[in-house]
């Protein structure tokens, strides 16, 4: 079934979304965050670190009471976050289960004597469970005391392979030393959504035209962007589009590459350019509005002899899926930013016709440009670490902490986007008609179904969708076509031979061969990541893909290892 994208209304109901929801604004906060007493939790060993202690606990089946308990034991005077590096306690019964989801679930809510679920306290609102396939949070509170603490996945953070939690403990220290070099009250909270937005807010501007703060966009507005802007670009692409036996696969990945979209941004109130209005401006008029920071519903049609991959996206089934429709002259209606809809007018092969429907247009500005730079320094002080330190433990640490870093980025910059929030309920397997006809199932027994359904949007302040979205058109563009300025060279899948793109993977590109693209370690450079000589057969699935990747990864290390 063809999903169709929403449209903004004709006349006085349309033009009611363009303004600002009223008393809430993304400000400055004028309270330090407090920092949470930590341990790093192996649940496989055992292994425990507090500070430069390390302790062997005996944890049992590693439920999280069996956890609470021995921590507490071993740490008397409290604990608020406990970090589990290894062993995925909350899988350990997953063949039980249908989906993941419910066997997290059940972990979660297991009976801890002595604790509850946690209800939250002062500023810090984040209360109950987080259920989460891979990375669930537990916050527990204690019946008879002040304890609160969290049960977190350091798996949010950076992939911990085979690291030790005093190698972990040590990332998190580097990574805080390095955050303090920028902002002197910097905290590393528990997630890296959590303290990118923390240290944003903490770079608003107390002077000038927004010390006041960022006025949020109206909540239609914000509707409108969650349903019409995706993220990255996930797209494989079989036969007959590529050949069945590639001669070779080599994966490039774009380093830190949100970090290379984050100078221009969209602020003030948002204006509407409908199609009329737009017809009435001069060319140059209407190349610096697609410049600009905007939003386009647009009608487009892939032209007659294309044969290289898809520019934009449009709405495929399912929800928030997209494809990139790349068959010669076919026509669909989507919204897209002014990145791909400059790419699609101005690629280095032939122009698409662009028909402007309606946009959305904002005033150029840098909310995150300060946040960004600051980001980017920590990051290239860290990779510098990790480059040149002498103690592998050392540099593998700054690894992990760079990697980090890049986490509260890239987290950061989603967590603007601000999803609808869902509820979760259950109705019984007798009474099915019962599940509301606008939730998704999300696991199911032999009594009772679980579901969830979106009931709007909180009253966030840091709600910026108009940010989130400008940055992922950026760096959707970018991997089709990207100007290294020092070098004079384009890089991108456009600038690749026909036939010769296997896969998009949001910052990653799969070629059938090598290209001569600069890498000088900058965010936004093209990295080459993996290398599998062929003759390689063409992934038809996704599963097929990443072993091929893993693979390729593999090959390109033993032979820089050999050289």
């Amino acid at each position: 079934m063809r999903r169709v994208l929403p449209s903004i209304p004709d006349g006085a109901a349309g033009q009611n979304w363009f303004t600002h929801t009223a008393n809430l604004a993304s400000q400055r906060p004028n309270f330090t965050q407090q920092a949470r007493s930590t341990v790093f939790l192996d649940t496989t060993t055992g292994v425990l670190v507090h500070r430069q202690q390390t302790h062997h606990l005996s944890l049992g089946a590693a439920t999280a009471a069996e956890i609470l308990s021995a921590v507490f034991h071993t740490v008397p005077e409290g604990v608020e976050r406990i970090y589990v590096t290894a062993g995925d306690p909350w899988h350990r019964d997953a063949d039980r289960y249908p989906y993941l989801r419910d066997a997290v679930a059940a972990w979660l809510n297991a009976p801890a004597p002595g604790w509850r679920t946690d209800t939250g306290r002062g500023r810090d609102r984040m209360a109950g469970h987080f259920v989460h396939a891979r990375h669930p949070v537990g916050r527990y509170q204690q019946e008879n005391g002040e304890a609160h603490v969290e049960i977190r996945s350091v798996g949010e953070w950076f992939d911990a392979d085979g690291d030790t939690p005093a190698t972990v403990r040590d990332a998190f220290v580097l990574l805080w030393q390095a955050l303090r070099r920028h902002w002197p009250d910097a905290v590393v909270m528990g997630s890296p959504s959590q303290t990118g937005r923390d240290l944003w807010t903490r770079t608003i501007p107390t002077r000038g035209q927004y010390a006041e703060g960022y006025p949020v966009p109206s909540e239609e507005l914000r509707g409108l962007l969650h349903a019409t802007a995706g993220q990255g670009r996930t797209e494989l692409l079989t036969p007959p589009q590529v050949p069945e036996q590639l001669p070779q696969l080599v994966e490039y990945d774009r380093t830190f590459a949100y970090a290379k979209h984050t100078w221009k941004s969209p602020v003030g109130t948002p204006r509407r350019v409908t199609a009329q209005t737009f017809a009435t401006w001069s060319e140059k008029e209407q190349m610096r509005a697609l410049y600009g920071c905007g939003h386009w519903q647009v009608r487009v049609t892939v032209p007659d002899t294309w044969n290289h991959v898809g520019i934009l996206p449009a709405p495929a089934p399912g929800e928030r899926a997209w494809h990139y429709p790349a068959a010669p002259g076919t026509t669909f209606t989507t919204w897209a930013g002014g990145p791909e809809i400059h790419t699609a007018l101005a690629n280095p092969i032939q122009p698409w016709k662009i028909e402007i429907l309606d946009g959305i247009l904002w005033d150029d500005g840098k909310p995150l440009d300060d946040w960004a730079k600051k980001l980017k320094e920590t990051w290239t002080n860290l990779t510098a670490q990790a480059h040149f330190h002498g103690a592998t433990g050392q540099a593998r640490a700054a690894h992990l902490a760079s990697r980090a870093v890049r986490a509260i980025l890239l987290y950061g910059i989603g967590s603007f986007a601000q999803r609808p929030r869902m509820v979760t309920g259950t109705t019984p397997r007798t009474h099915e008609g019962d599940v509301p006809a606008d939730a998704e199932i999300i696991g199911f027994d032999d009594e009772q179904i679980t579901w969830q359904k979106p009931t709007g949007f909180s009253r966030d302040p840091n709600a910026h969708p108009e940010w989130a979205a400008a940055i992922w058109s950026g760096a959707r563009a970018a991997l089709l076509t990207q100007r290294h300025r020092e070098d004079n060279i384009h890089a991108g899948a456009l600038h690749t031979p026909p036939g010769s793109v296997i896969a998009f993977r949001t910052d990653a590109l799969y070629l059938t061969g090598p290209e001569p693209w600069p890498y000088h370690h900058q965010p936004g450079d093209y990295l080459r990541k993996g290398h599998l000589p062929g003759p390689v057969t063409a992934p038809t699935t996704e599963e097929e893909l990443l072993t091929l990747r893993d693979a390729g990864r593999t090959a390109l290390a033993q032979s820089a290892g050999e050289a």
